[in-house]
């Protein structure tokens, strides 16, 4: 494993790609006993996505805008 991993879930991902060795072995795996199945993807399943107000958005919207507008 590399020292650049930083998160839980990049560890949790780079140790599947190790155990099965392709990430399309990683989406066959057939060890769903494993406590890190659910996060083989480097993903939290649980996670709930974040649901934002109409107010939010806009914010969200204007706030990319403007980031975007001084990178020109």
């Amino acid at each position: 494993m590399t020292s650049s991993i930083t998160s839980p879930l990049k560890a949790i991902r780079q140790n599947c790609l190790e155990c099965n060795g392709t990430a399309q072995e990683v989406k066959l795996c057939p060890c769903t006993n494993c406590p890190m199945y659910p996060f083989r993807f480097g993903t939290n399943p649980f996670r709930k996505k974040r649901e934002m107000t109409e107010e939010q958005r806009e914010a969200a919207s204007k706030r990319l805008a403007d980031a975007r507008a001084k990178r020109r």
